[in-house]
C-alpha cells in the first residue's frame, strides 16, 4: 500500500509538506516495482463530514478546506501509474477498512508506505492491526511530517508486533 502520495503532502509549500517525502518515494518506487500488480494506492480527500470533529480540523487547519477536485489533492505526477487497481479515495487518516480488505483479502499481510508516518501510515497500521491483518512498515519508504515524529510513530508501531513489523524497503524486497 502506497499511502496519500499526493501534492498536498509532498509540495514543500504545502503546510503539510514533509521534507522527507522524496527520498521516502525513491524507496516506495523500488517495492512498487517489486511487487506490480498487488500495489494499492491511497488518497486523503476533504470531504468528511463538517458537523463532526472534522470541522474543527478543517477550522485548524484552513489551507486544506478546498474542494476534493482542486490540484493539491492529486497524486503526486511519479505516483498515478503505481497501481492497476483505482486510488482508493477516503476521507479519514486511517485507510485500513472494508475497502481495503475487499482488495487484499482479510487477514491479509500488507507492506505500508506512504506519508505521513505520524497520522496516515501510523493510522493504517493501528486499523489494519486491530483488524486481524500482518503489515510491515517499510520504514526508509515512509516520510513523516519531521524526524522526531517519523522516529516516534515509528516506535509506537513498533510495540505492537506480531500484527505490525518495521522493517526496510531492502529487507522487504528479498524477503518476497
Amino acid at each position: 500500500m502506497v499511502i496519500d502520495p499526493q501534492n498536498i503532502f509532498a509540495a514543500p509549500d504545502s503546510d503539510w509538506g514533509s521534507p522527507f517525502f522524496a527520498d521516502a518515494f525513491t524507496n516506495i518506487r523500488r517495492l512498487a516495482d517489486a511487487f506490480g500488480e498487488n500495489v494499492l494506492v491511497t488518497r486523503w480527500m476533504p470531504t468528511a463530514d463538517r458537523s463532526t470533529a472534522w470541522g474543527d480540523y478543517f477550522a485548524a487547519w484552513p489551507f486544506a478546506d478546498r474542494p476534493a477536485s482542486d490540484p493539491l489533492f492529486d497524486l503526486v505526477p511519479e505516483a498515478r501509474e503505481l497501481s492497476r487497481h483505482p486510488t482508493l479515495d477516503l476521507p479519514t487518516f486511517g485507510k485500513w477498512g472494508p475497502e481495503i480488505e475487499q482488495v487484499v483479502g482479510r487477514g491479509a499481510h500488507v507492506v505500508l508506505t506512504g506519508v505521513s508516518t505520524d497520522c496516515c501510515v501510523l493510522s493504517t497500521a493501528l486499523a489494519a492491526a486491530d483488524a486481524g491483518a500482518h503489515a510491515t512498515i517499510a520504514a526508509d519508504a515512509c516520510a513523516g511530517s519531521t524526524a522526531e515524529n517519523h522516529a516516534a510513530a515509528l516506535h509506537v508501531m513498533g510495540l505492537y508486533p506480531p500484527q505490525l513489523t518495521i522493517s526496510d524497503t531492502a529487507t522487504v524486497i528479498t524477503g518476497r
